[in-house]
């Protein structure tokens, strides 16, 4: 009875999401009708669009019981570079050199997490901070505009929709793939689960965490040319705090912050949420001094999902070690 009373309420807990999405979702259709409408359906798909792309690169560093704290850094970086001396790129052009902005920069990380065995957290944190001075010092705290090939993306679409919607489908049906159809998404659930384990039995660990770190800065590159296309300019706050709503994504569609657990596609449902939520307090006017304490919120909700699937599953799995009779008895008698 206990078991089944526990896996139920890991369902629960598993659906918590999708469950809260739909009750977002009433809440706002009943205090402002406008929120219902296909277009602002469409403005919530375009604006969760960099986040979502952002918080697949998290996801997989969270696989394998990482963080990546500096995301919002490198997208900073990447919109300051671009801005100030590629202005004039075409969009496909802007797009590849952001990536590859963050690919490297995702590759110091890398260097630091896997080359001098220093704690992720410790190593992201501290880039955060030379990132982002870094990115101060280069625009010289001036804001940095996008050309107008850059703008063109951000305004522009395909069959209706935005190709900043159509990037993130992209990002994720490859995402998917490599999550579920190669070895290196396979290698990310066997580190996060057990690294010494995955180590013993002959995956390449260093170089399956260095590649993950430099996917997850190549992905905040994407996302901040997207970011970057829809804002047309990076002022010191681009991308500020950035990491934490990407983090809140990724736990809430169901990513152990702990490693071994959850999915892409779950994320970019995690960042569609966030953003549902956002744009409700838009349409009903809400003060903006309030967005930080409800993205806090859900931050908090989110990480208290996450324990409890953790402290569940482990439940699940603990082995019961039960002593014979025979044994018990024999004990006794010695004793």
């Amino acid at each position: 009875m206990q078991t089944s009373s526990t896996r139920a309420s890991l369902a629960v807990l598993r659906s918590a999401p999708a469950l809260l999405f739909v009750a977002v979702v009433v809440l706002f259709a009943i205090l402002a009708p406008r929120f219902l409408e296909v277009q602002n359906f469409a403005n919530i798909l375009t604006q969760s669009a960099n986040v979502a792309i952002v918080a697949v690169g998290m996801t997989f560093v969270l696989l394998l019981a990482g963080v990546d704290l500096s995301v919002g850094a490198a997208m900073y970086v990447c919109a300051a570079v671009a801005g100030l001396y590629f202005k004039d790129l075409p969009a496909p052009a802007a797009m590849a050199l952001m990536t590859t902005i963050g690919a490297l920069f995702g590759a110091i990380n890398a260097l630091f997490i896997v080359g001098l065995g220093i704690a992720a957290f410790v190593v992201t944190l501290a880039t955060l901070f030379v990132g982002r001075g870094l990115a101060l010092h280069l625009s010289q705290t001036k804001m940095v505009f996008a050309g107008d090939p850059v703008l063109a993306f951000g305004q522009g679409g395909f069959l209706g929709i935005s190709y900043a919607v159509w990037t993130m489908a992209v990002v994720l049906l490859v995402a998917l793939w490599v999550q579920q159809s190669t070895p290196y998404g396979r290698y990310l659930y066997a580190i996060g689960t057990d690294r010494e384990g995955a180590r013993k039995a002959g995956i390449p660990v260093r170089r399956v965490v260095f590649a993950t770190y430099v996917l997850c800065g190549a992905l905040a590159g994407l996302g901040g040319f997207v970011s970057f296309s829809q804002v047309a300019a990076a002022s010191s706050g681009f991308g500020l705090q950035k990491e934490f709503p990407v983090i809140a994504a990724a736990v809430l569609g169901g990513t152990s912050l702990f490693g071994g657990r959850g999915g892409v596609l779950g994320s970019v449902f995690g960042a569609i949420l966030i953003q549902t939520v956002q744009n409700g307090l838009v349409l009903l006017n809400a003060n903006p001094y309030l967005y930080p304490l409800v993205i806090s919120a859900i931050i908090f909700i989110a990480v208290l999902l996450d324990s409890q699937r953790t402290r569940i599953l482990a439940r699940l799995t603990r082995r019961q070690i039960r002593i014979e009779p025979g044994v018990e008895a024999r004990r006794s008698t010695a004793t």
